[in-house]
């Protein structure tokens, strides 16, 4: 009898699924998170690999090229310092990705904190925490941003703060409305029953069950955070000269150039906008994955 090769059919005759078979079925069904998926890597290798992407050093001037258009030896063309803009946008996809994932990320675990804190511990503890998260939600983000950077002053560690601080009462507010549900659910009974602590009911059963909507948060944040930066240093409030920011770049060219040398406010105010929109899309595909009423199938 000849033995059976090893192959992609099981003993049974039924196809063993691969990893790229369940990334085909999720490329099938998710086809604006996959364009959102690729923005994000592309970002990501930018930034990553800028210096290497990069023909030119960002911040160095060359008044010999002030306002060149976009040509071969400038790809983008130049700013009216004689930067190169490609290498701008490049480099400045590194700072977009940084203060999107520190802000995203703590704002995120922040509200994962306190929400399910708030959810579990209830009574007074809650009622002071919601008045609180009330305060914070009756600003627009910009708003409470703004308030934020006048307080703190300037620059990349206080735009991440200004930004940061007004993410997590959101996130507590939709991590508190899955924890109350869980809080209820038979096995956290049984748990304080047998003498479970605090910390340990909330880390091994609470905080578990709500990472669902935490992740919905955490990737709608991304995009949320990318914008707010670069609204901020339109505005003179945020990153600051000669740090390669889009927000920068449109502040610096976005009206007197945007005749004489359109290309200056095209390209940054371009990455930004295809930036925050992959991420919009990525993070509708995760909200569509993970939250169980939005599943046909």
């Amino acid at each position: 009898m000849s033995t059976m090769e090893a192959g992609p059919e099981s003993n049974t005759g039924f196809r063993r699924t691969t990893v790229m078979d369940h990334v085909g079925r999720l490329v099938r069904r998710q086809p604006l998170g996959t364009g959102g998926a690729i923005v994000i890597i592309v970002m990501l290798a930018m930034a990553l690999f800028a210096d290497v992407i990069a023909p030119y050093d960002p911040e160095a001037n060359s008044f010999e090229h002030m306002l060149v258009p976009p040509s071969w030896d400038f790809l983008l063309g130049t700013d009216q310092f004689g930067r190169d803009l490609f290498s701008r946008i490049v480099y400045g996809a590194r700072t977009a990705l940084f203060v999107g994932f520190v802000c995203a990320i703590v704002g995120a675990f922040g509200g994962l904190v306190l929400g399910v804190a708030s959810a579990y511990f209830g009574g007074w503890f809650d009622m002071i925490m919601q008045r609180i998260i009330d305060v914070f939600m009756a600003f627009p983000l910009i708003i409470m941003a703004l308030a934020i950077v006048a307080i703190f002053g300037t620059g990349t560690d206080k735009v991440i703060i200004a930004i940061t601080i007004p993410f997590i009462p959101r996130c507590a507010r939709v991590v508190r409305s899955s924890a109350l549900a869980v809080r209820e659910m038979p096995y956290i009974d049984a748990a304080r029953s047998i003498g479970y602590g605090h910390i340990r009911i909330i880390m091994k059963h609470i905080a578990p069950n709500v990472v669902a909507p935490f992740l919905i948060m955490l990737t709608a944040f991304l995009g949320e955070a990318i914008l707010l930066e670069a609204s901020l240093s339109y505005l003179g409030l945020g990153v600051q000269e000669p740090t390669p920011a889009w927000g920068l770049m449109l502040q610096g060219g976005a009206e007197e150039y945007a005749e004489s040398a359109p290309w200056v406010p095209i390209w940054p105010g371009l990455a930004i906008t295809i930036a925050v929109f992959g991420f919009n899309l990525f993070g509708d595909a995760v909200r569509d994955i993970l939250d169980p009423k939005l599943r046909t199938r």
